[in-house]
């Protein structure tokens, strides 16, 4: 399986960036095709542009230099992994503009001859989710997981509906152990291993 590992986190030492290894060593010992786009690293530009927001319905809209690659990633994958820590009870910025930008339309979904939206990412047959959160799991659940419900829900409705989703999370990281770190690794690139 072609898979895409997609990252969002400032610190190059991370407990973050450990897990976007462990996925990546993961997927690589599955014998799966990896690729990884860490959008910190590559200093990614959240911020949509007024041509870019004005030209989403164009026959030919507008497509900066800075998502033609990551358009043709997305295109070629066929599992998206999405390795983040969850601030503020939702995505990092970075990830939520890196998602408004390159799942436009033509890519993440197209419009029919009605104007009706349509899945455009039919290549897509799983979808994953690896999260750190601070907040033990019932306040995540009280607060309603965003970042959860954006990707297993919102972008999945522009796959097939045969699309699986996996949710991998570790609630009250801030309170982890080393040991319950290095276990969170082990079942993190165990479950991608087996995609």
């Amino acid at each position: 399986m072609r898979v895409l590992v997609i990252h969002c986190h400032p610190v190059a030492d991370s407990f973050s960036a450990a897990l976007r290894d462990a996925a990546r060593d993961g997927a690589r010992l599955g014998g799966h095709d990896v690729r990884v786009i860490d959008l910190s690293t590559e200093n990614f530009n959240a911020v949509m542009a007024a041509g870019e927001l004005r030209s989403y319905k164009a026959v030919s809209p507008e497509v900066a230099d800075d998502i033609t690659t990551h358009i043709d990633t997305v295109r070629w994958a066929e599992a998206l992994v999405f390795v983040y820590p969850t601030w503020w009870s939702t995505l990092p910025a970075q990830l939520k503009g890196w998602l408004e930008r390159v799942m436009r339309p033509g890519v993440a979904f197209v419009f029919d001859e009605n104007n009706k939206v349509r899945p455009g990412l039919r290549n897509v047959r799983r979808i994953v989710g690896i999260t750190t959160y601070g907040s033990k799991w019932l306040y995540v659940k009280l607060m309603k997981d965003a970042g959860r419900r954006t990707l297993l829900r919102a972008l999945r409705l522009n796959t097939s509906w045969r699309t699986k989703s996996t949710w991998i999370p570790l609630y009250g990281i801030d309170g982890a152990s080393d040991s319950e770190r290095s276990a969170f690794l082990n079942l993190v690139r165990k479950k991608i291993e087996q995609l």
